[in-house]
């Protein structure tokens, strides 16, 4: 692998020049994704023989071939949007205008716990800036940990800049704190001792491994694991149980964000009961991840309304895009700009039923305006070369934030082809994230995770 010019000469000529972010992504093929180093991690460090086959076998894409480079001033804005919309919901004014508009459920007193795994998804590039959604039970950490392994760099002054392993090791004893965190908070004094992770169908599950790590990563550290269906779980005598054994805390997973499936019944009457700690719970869900949250946070008047201070307001005008609810009333003029908007579902997940508006029909158009949506201004994604071809493949970029109690504990990339990411490009899947910094003398990647 022949060095790239902008990563080979660590003496950039100028902050213009090739140390810049997009020249970075554009033109820096120096690292890449080491499938030895990810093997090695999988089975020898981690301990879960048989499981790179697995997911070479089901999910083939999960992982892209490069790093992404981002600005250590995008990524400080980053961290101060975060911080900017916690401080939002933690206003009582926020939080009963947005849960008396919730599922009954939403407004269960939780117990305690705030909720594992938020992820703040942005678009960040040279043309543009903006948080597009949040999730309540964002995928990818554990994966991403492991990623954080098995990078390998073409020379040694690129080795400089590889994280070190001790920084994936940190986040995960970040990720089994946070859990402890979680059970603590809920009032329970003597030790956490069995999660149990939690969704439907969750061999057939796409992130399916992923369940697996955590699974090891839990009984590493001495607390007992199960991965289960919510139909696989029994309450009797204020124990919530999973083949005789009691579970403390459900680590959930579950799409059915308020708990109304049937399947969903029992882990329902568990969490009313206050028989287990729920994380994430359908509190956390109406407070972050309904779309309709975006259009309350980005309208300048609603929350000067609510007390939200001037410096805070200016903060979220200028890191969401401008969202509103799709209503009939505004039918004809969002139809007229539709080329610069993307349609959301308002209780939607993982890109699904969301479109951009210049690829829109009639008749998904009056289905949208059917529904329940919010119209989000477009806002470009990042762009990466991977390199893989001549001339170099070039795949979009957004950039997961992981949140747990006001702090960012890691950052990572999805890289995509297509409206929105899916894990189906070749070379794409979710990137390392490296903060690049750089003067007019030098520039420097360290890595992005805290």
């Amino acid at each position: 692998m022949t060095p790239s010019p902008s990563c080979s000469n660590r003496q950039a000529t100028t902050a213009d020049d090739a140390g810049s972010i997009e020249a970075l992504n554009q033109d820096c093929f120096c690292i890449s994704l080491d499938r030895d180093a990810l093997r090695v991690a999988l089975e020898s460090e981690i301990g879960q023989p048989g499981l790179f086959d697995l997911m070479q076998e089901r999910c083939p894409h999960l992982f892209a071939t490069r790093p992404v480079f981002v600005s250590r001033a995008h990524m400080a804005r980053m961290a101060d949007v975060v911080h900017a919309v916690e401080s939002v919901v933690a206003m009582p004014a926020y939080r009963a205008e947005v849960l008396c508009r919730s599922a009954p459920i939403a407004r269960h007193d939780p117990g305690g716990a705030r909720g594992v795994f938020l992820g703040y998804d942005f678009h960040v590039a040279a043309s543009g800036f903006g948080l597009i959604e949040i999730n309540t039970n964002a995928g990818g950490a554990m994966l991403n940990s492991l990623l954080a392994r098995a990078q390998r760099a073409c020379c040694p002054a690129i080795d400089d800049l590889m994280p070190p392993a001790v920084s994936a090791n940190a986040f995960d004893e970040g990720i089994v704190s946070m859990f402890r965190k979680e059970w603590a908070l809920s009032g329970h004094e003597r030790p956490l001792r069995c999660i149990a992770i939690v969704d439907e169908s969750p061999k057939q599950q796409y992130l399916y491994p992923e369940f697996l790590l955590f699974q090891q990563l839990f009984q590493r550290h001495g607390l007992d694991a199960v991965i289960a269906a919510p139909s696989e779980f029994e309450l009797r005598g204020g124990v919530l149980r999973h083949d005789g054994i009691a579970v403390d805390l459900v680590y959930n997973r579950l799409t059915d964000f308020s708990l109304d499936a049937p399947a969903s019944a029992t882990l329902r009457d568990a969490y009313l009961e206050r028989a287990v700690v729920l994380t994430p719970h359908p509190q956390a869900h109406a407070l972050y991840a309904d779309k309709r949250n975006l259009a309350l946070l980005c309208d300048e008047d609603r929350l000067a309304a609510l007390g939200v201070p001037r410096a805070t307001r200016e903060l979220l005008l200028s890191g969401i895009p401008h969202t509103e609810l799709v209503e009939p009333v505004h039918a004809q003029r969002l139809w007229r700009e539709r080329r610069h908007l993307f349609f959301k579902p308002a209780a939607g997940f993982g890109s699904r039923a969301a479109y951009r508006g210049d690829k829109l029909t009639r008749r998904v158009w009056e289905e949208i305006l059917a529904g329940s949506y919010v119209a989000q201004a477009l806002v470009a994604p990042g762009d990466r070369a991977t390199g893989e071809q001549a001339p170099p493949q070039t795949l979009k970029f957004d950039l997961r934030n992981y949140v747990y109690a006001d702090a960012v504990q890691w950052v990572a990339a999805r890289l995509y082809q297509g409206q929105t990411t899916n894990f189906r490009t070749p070379g794409g899947g979710f990137a390392p994230v490296y903060e690049a910094v750089h003067d007019a003398d030098s520039f420097a990647c360290a890595a992005s995770q805290k």
